[in-house]
Order: C-alpha cells, then sequence, then structure tokens
C-alpha cells in the first residue's frame, strides 16, 4: 500500500503543477517558468518548517504566496512579449531560478548537525511529516485536500466572469481589449495564480520528499506543468487530473520497465494529441457527451 500512496501523492503534487500552467493557457500564453516558482514555494516552505519550526500550513501559503509575487514581478516584463519570445523569456528565468538554487548555500546548527540548503548538494532534512508521526496515507489525504480545493477555486474561476474574461483573452486578444478589457492586468492575474498554485506544489513535494536539489526543477518539470493541460484539454480542469494520472500512473510507472523509452512514448503523446485532438482529448465535445450518457443537465438548460 506505501507504493500507492506515494503515488496518489505524486499524481496529487503534478495535479497542482498543471493546474497551474492550465489557468495561464487560458489566457493563450504559454510559460516555460513553472517549474520555478515550483522550486520558490519548495525552497521557501523548506526554510520555514526546518530552519524557523513553523508549521507546515502558513510555511505552504507563504511558498505560495512568494511564487505569486515571482510570478505577477516577471509577468510584467515577460507578458510585453508574446508567443516563441515569451517561451525564451521565461524558461531563461525559470533556469535562472534553478542556477540560483544550485549556488544557494544557508544553513544553521541544529543539534550536532548543520541543516538547510547547501548549494549543488540540495537541501536535506526536511522531515516534518516523520517528525510528526505522519503516516503515508495522512500525508496522502493531506496533499490530496489541497488538490481538491485548488481544482474547485479553479473550476469557480472558469465558470465565473474571469473565466470568461481569461478565455476572451485567449480567444482574440484584439476583440477583448476593443470591449475594455485590460490585456496586461488579465494575463499578470493569470500568472500570478499560476505561481501561487506551482508555489503550493512545490511546498507539497520538499515535504513529501524530504530531499530537494535544483536538478528536480529543470526544464522537463515545466514541460510536463504545460503537457498536462495540453494532452486533457482545456475545456475543464478533470482534463488536467485525467492527463496527470495517465501519464504519472500509466506512462512513468505503469511502464517502468522501459526506462528512458518512456520519454519517447511522452513526446508521441503529445504529438498524437496536438494532430488527432488539437483541442485535448477531454474537449468541450467529449465534456457535452459526458453530460448526455450520465443524465447531467447543462447550467443554462
Amino acid at each position: 500500500m506505501e507504493f500507492y500512496f506515494g503515488l496518489a501523492q505524486t499524481i496529487g503534487i503534478h495535479t497542482l503543477l498543471g493546474l497551474s500552467a492550465y489557468i495561464i493557457l487560458l489566457t493563450g500564453q504559454m510559460s516555460l517558468a513553472q517549474a520555478a516558482f515550483y522550486a520558490i514555494g519548495a525552497y521557501v516552505s523548506g526554510m520555514l518548517t526546518v530552519l524557523w519550526g513553523w508549521h507546515i500550513v502558513p510555511a505552504m501559503f507563504a511558498g505560495a504566496a512568494l511564487g505569486a509575487a515571482a510570478a505577477a514581478a516577471v509577468g510584467f516584463p515577460a507578458l510585453r512579449v508574446k508567443g516563441l519570445m515569451l517561451v525564451i523569456a521565461t524558461l531563461a528565468f525559470g533556469e535562472g531560478v534553478r542556477l540560483f538554487f544550485f549556488n544557494f548555500d544557508y544553513q544553521v546548527q541544529k543539534g550536532n548537525i548543520k541543516v538547510g540548503p547547501l548549494g549543488g548538494e540540495g537541501f536535506r532534512q526536511i522531515r516534518y511529516f516523520p517528525e510528526n508521526g505522519w503516516t503515508s496515507d495522512e500525508v496522502m489525504l493531506f496533499v490530496w485536500v489541497f488538490v481538491i480545493l485548488v481544482m474547485a477555486m479553479i473550476w469557480w474561476f472558469d465558470r465565473s466572469r474571469y473565466g470568461s474574461v481569461l478565455r476572451a483573452v485567449g480567444d482574440d486578444e484584439l476583440a477583448a481589449q476593443s470591449v475594455g478589457i485590460n490585456l496586461t492586468a488579465v494575463k499578470v492575474s493569470a500568472m500570478a495564480i499560476g505561481g501561487a498554485v506551482a508555489g503550493l506544489a512545490g511546498s507539497l513535494y520538499a515535504h513529501y520528499t524530504t530531499h530537494i536539489e535544483h536538478l528536480a526543477f529543470g526544464v522537463l518539470q515545466s514541460v510536463f506543468a504545460i503537457a498536462y493541460p495540453i494532452i486533457g484539454g482545456l475545456a475543464s480542469v478533470f482534463g488536467t487530473l485525467a492527463a496527470v494520472i495517465f501519464v504519472q500512473g500509466f506512462l512513468v510507472e505503469g511502464l517502468r520497465f522501459l526506462g528512458d523509452w518512456r520519454n519517447l512514448l511522452f513526446g508521441l503523446l503529445i504529438i498524437v494529441a496536438m494532430v488527432v485532438r488539437p483541442n485535448g482529448f477531454l474537449d468541450g465535445q467529449m465534456l457535452r457527451n459526458f453530460k448526455r450518457w450520465f443524465g447531467i443537465r447543462s447550467r443554462n438548460a
């Protein structure tokens, strides 16, 4: 059972990572900086619980807040460009943050050992859960409480006027601007929300894995974050969840015997999704079919 609890924790954390990109993709933007906000949340919350003895919940919210602040800070200058240039700008920021933590050294003496980030050797002894007697199933439930809360929040955003504004900007920026929508405010707010969710995911990841290092926050994590909503579709947050379950549960764990060949399959999956199902496997038509099959009435019915 320990394996399945661990897999459920991984799926929950990656679902948050995918949702952090989902809300940005709604505006038609593509960011490769999600791993940076993920790293900020991980290191900040880890330092707060390990070095200063904070409870994990306020430490997580602090990590999410700094992730949001970093996303908003990079959003203002980065969103002056679009398309490929935005991808390059956010990729550069993400790599800059990763290299910062590669060189970040801040340790304090606790008992007979020093704890804290130690540059390339990473940040060990993030042991809040085991030190407080948490079991694997309790950690898994804790992770999924936040996953459900974030999914509910973004689902509500999606059905609100704010979600309509995000989609309007993503569909046609010129038309959205012509009806008085402030493009910069909308895009930066989406970046900030995405940064907060990624920071929250990083906080959970740091305490779940107990040891973090800069290599865990490379561009591959940002690719995963973008791939989940692309594969699952932007029609609903449930598409991102379904994509994470498939990729992490089947491709990564179920096909572990294939080794590095899984990376090829992951790349092929993205290509197939973009060619065969450009709107994702769980697009609007698929959702309407599900509603019809299960007798769910539309809110506009």
